[in-house]
């Protein structure tokens, strides 16, 4: 374990303690130097973090999660909350009315109106693009988790997309087939923000007649109509987005709400922590992305403030059962002959054991990441309904492992060794830190295991992931939603995002997630959710490395930051701050 704990120790020591700067930069501008790129705007094709913070900085939901709560709700465009004893939820859970908000005008001086919203929600379904994150939505409404089946559109989709949607005067109405226990915290994600019609029909977006839907389903890749350009009710709207680069905010002037106090809100990607770290000493960023190796540097630093808030995410190392062999070099010989590893190679479930009891999580947790972590042993994790820290993990024991090692393939595996390849997608160092451990703590049980560490930048990593390249694949997974579905659903269905592509598939599973999602009544969900976390630990499915801690570093005159575990270090919501 030497390797990667000298590789965090040599990451650690970049720069000195700088001075603290005391006074206030640009009291009217925040600077939040990142590290995550944007590729697009688009509010039903962006599914990643920092895509979604840029689009909930100018577009607006219904309703949004209350301050530091997941499961409490605040109107924004819709006027209340609707619960089924105000009579805005109906006593079967299948329908939803929301009233909306008047006076409030979108950034091209537009007034909203009901019919934007349907517009919006219909829009985003329709569009559903590969990847994307519309299968929420399109579950809630419709029942389906996409307008797909095998690349084909399902026939009748898009006459339930428009059924599901109704407007009645200043009314919306969502019409579900079934009840869905998740659907307010969908409406909170940034696929469900509100556009404007006429002007998205202007960008080349759906023209509004459902008879046309098929022609803006699934647009190609870069080439969805709203990817570059913005039109919301947020607080901000668009300056400049110079890409790679950074993005310019400005305070929209006939925002409906109260005014924000930070006039100006710029994002600068800055992908070097010795960077960032200087702006941050030198009041040139009012927030910065601390990795976890430099936790203890920024708590060191004067004139900064440091809070450290739970986290609904979770990464594992996942095993692929069903490796694509064709060209690939990430499983050397494509056999089991010493110099590589069959494409069926971790379908032994003896291998995948052996590989969970090779992770020594508490001195990851030590020594990676700074204790700023939980450990749980599935990916419901904390925080989530039904989570079951009772649920069996695989103790850190090489013994166990060797164990393991010498029953798989009939003996074979042991007598003959192995050669293959662990990845991790660049820039994640306590993802690193992970594979170089297993790395070392598997070929420390026979010479002949022979294991390479690779990064694989992020526009190439889930490509290939998708394309069943990569044995084990280490990746994180943060909530769409605060509901056990979206972490459980992802992790082991066989449609799953990480699931699929692990080549896992169990009918019983799929069959527990459709009872855990289709539930109202908590005893009955709660039955079938402990059912899976039994599941993944006697699959042995993969290895849960850990629940991060977030740690959040401003300069000490920023105020007005709120902590909720749905939101990561990429989200910043510039209306609630100001400078002191």
């Amino acid at each position: 374990m030497k390797k990667y704990i000298v590789l965090l120790t040599v990451l650690g020591l970049i720069l000195g303690a700088g001075q603290a700067f005391g006074k206030v930069k640009n009291p009217d501008t925040f600077v939040l130097a990142d590290i995550g790129s944007v590729d697009t705007l688009d509010p039903a094709k962006n599914y990643d973090t920092a895509g979604t913070q840029k689009i909930w900085t100018l577009y607006q939901t219904l309703i949004f999660f209350d301050g530091p709560y997941t499961d409490r709700f605040a109107p924004v465009l819709a006027t209340e909350v609707p619960t089924v004893k105000n009579g805005g939820i109906s006593a079967d859970g299948r329908t939803y009315v929301f009233k909306i908000r008047k006076g409030v005008r979108f950034h091209n001086g537009q007034v909203l109106t009901a019919g934007d919203v349907a517009y919006s929600l219909k829009r985003a379904m329709i569009c559903d693009p590969a990847g994307g994150p519309m299968w929420m939505l399109l579950e809630a409404l419709t029942g389906h988790g996409s307008t797909r089946e095998d690349g084909k559109i399902i026939p009748g989709i898009f006459q339930k997309i428009d059924k599901a949607v109704e407007v009645k005067g200043d009314k919306v109405i969502l019409h579900l087939p079934k009840p869905y226990p998740p659907l307010m915290g969908i409406l909170c994600y940034s696929a469900s923000v509100i556009i404007n019609k006429q002007w998205a029909v202007e960008q080349g977006c759906w023209d509004g007649d459902i008879r046309h839907a098929a022609k803006y389903n699934n647009p190609p890749e870069g080439k969805e109509p709203l990817q570059s350009v913005a039109n919301g009710t947020g607080p901000y709207r668009l300056k400049l987005w110079k890409t790679g680069d950074r993005f310019v905010f400005e305070r929209f002037e006939d925002y409906w709400g109260p005014k924000p106090k930070i006039k100006t809100a710029i994002v600068k990607i800055v992908p070097e922590w010795s960077t960032r770290k200087l702006m941050l000493q030198n009041g040139d960023a009012d927030r910065v992305h601390v990795g976890n190796p430099y936790v203890e540097e920024v708590k060191a630093m004067k004139g900064v403030k440091v809070y450290e808030t739970p986290s609904l995410a979770v990464t594992g190392a996942l095993f692929c059962q069903k490796i694509d062999p064709t060209g690939n070099d990430n499983i050397g010989s494509g056999k089991l002959d010493g110099d590589g590893i069959p494409p069926d190679f971790f379908a032994d479930i003896n291998v995948r054991k052996a590989f969970l009891h090779a992770y020594d999580r508490n001195t990851f947790k030590t020594d990676v990441l700074n204790g700023l972590c939980t450990l749980p042993p599935t990916p419901l994790v904390e925080g989530l309904a039904f989570y079951n820290k009772n649920t069996p993990i695989y103790p850190f024991d090489l013994q166990k492992a060797a164990r393991y090692m010498k029953k798989a393939w009939g003996g074979k595996v042991w007598k003959k060794g192995f050669k293959m390849v662990i990845t991790y997608n660049t820039g994640r160092e306590e993802r690193e830190a992970a594979a170089l451990m297993l790395k070392e703590n598997i070929e420390s049980l026979n010479p002949k295991f022979r294991i390479e560490v690779r990064n694989v930048e992020w526009k190439d990593y889930m490509v290939n992931i998708r394309a069943f390249k990569y044995p084990v694949f280490i990746i994180g997974w943060g909530a769409d939603y605060p509901d056990p579905h979206n972490f459980m659903y992802p992790y082991m269905s066989s449609n799953g995002t990480y699931g699929k592509y692990m080549g896992y598939n169990n009918p019983e599973v799929d069959r527990l997630l459709k009872a855990g999602i289709e539930n109202v009544e908590p005893a009955k969900r709660a039955a079938a959710y402990d059912k899976l976390q039994r599941i993944w630990y006697e699959d042995a499915l993969g290895i849960v490395l850990f629940q991060p801690k977030e740690l959040w570093a401003y300069r000490d005159y920023v105020h007005g930051f709120v902590a909720n575990p749905m939101f990561s270090p990429a989200y910043e919501f510039f209306h609630l701050l100001w400078k002191e």
